[in-house]
């Protein structure tokens, strides 16, 4: 039984997951760039990926079940 929206714990978890990621993302960055390396990888997600602050909530809060085969997703609430 799954409910259509997302309670607020779920929501708060959701944000500090896309928190992580970003701090990963900006951590691997700083380190590469104090080494004067830097990666296509890393350049192309910080152009195409927006941090979680910019995020709408549409694409913030929707979440893909990992039991499901193909794309279904569990909407934003």
């Amino acid at each position: 039984k799954i409910p259509w929206r997302l309670s607020r714990h779920q929501k708060a978890r959701a944000r500090k997951r896309l928190r992580a990621v970003d701090n990963v993302i900006s951590v691997v960055d700083q380190a590469l760039a104090k080494q004067g390396l830097s990666t296509r990888a890393i350049e192309r997600w910080k152009e195409e990926m927006p941090a979680e602050q910019e995020m709408v909530p549409r694409d913030k809060y929707t979440i893909f079940d990992r039991k499901v085969r193909g794309i279904a997703k569990v909407d934003e609430g």
